[in-house]
């Protein structure tokens, strides 16, 4: 879909490994990347200093090969000048965002996304932190910033628009698979 893409923040091992729902982030995460990638949208993974840090897990690298991988040393993705770079090459308009942690690096990005009116939708049954306690209040002043959120289902429906889409079975099967 021309216009649209798919960033993933931070999902390395060292900070996974600090979350209380681990399992059912990494689901949900390999669930919007094999979505994303069978509508063909671009993928951008930030990885926070990886060579200290690590990279992404390798379920998801799998999962997303052959996308833009970056990383970063401030805690928001939007930073980055090679991803800024990249999405005007890409022509990208509207960024659906996944990721950790959802009061840092997630609140940052998306905060300075919109300052530079990037349209963004976080995608909310993918994104965690290690205290669930911040994650409603950070949602609410994104929603006030014009973050659109939404659970992912929600967005790739509404991107296959109806039963009639040339994906719609591939996708529905994919829903199945991570039920």
């Amino acid at each position: 879909m021309r216009g649209l893409g798919l960033l993933l923040v931070d999902l390395q091992d060292v900070f996974l490994g600090t979350l209380p729902d681990r399992e059912r982030l990494e689901k949900r995460l390999c669930f919007i990347t094999e979505a994303s990638r069978l509508l063909d949208l671009p993928i951008y993974l930030s990885e926070q200093v990886p060579e200290k840090l690590g990279n992404t897990i390798p379920a998801l690298i799998k999962l997303a090969e052959g996308s833009f991988v970056f990383s970063k040393d401030s805690f928001s993705a939007w930073e980055s000048a090679e991803f800024q770079d990249r999405l005007k090459e890409d022509d990208i308009q509207h960024l659906l965002v996944a990721g950790i942690e959802t009061p840092i690096c997630i609140y940052q990005t998306l905060i300075q996304a919109r300052k530079d009116d990037m349209s963004v939708t976080l995608l909310s049954d993918a994104i965690s932190g290690r205290r669930e306690e911040d994650a409603p209040f950070v949602v609410r002043t994104l929603i006030d910033h014009g973050v659109l959120v939404l659970p992912s289902e929600s967005v790739f429906y509404s991107i296959l628009k109806n039963t009639n889409h040339a994906k719609f079975r591939e996708f529905t099967k994919l829903v199945k698979k991570y039920s």
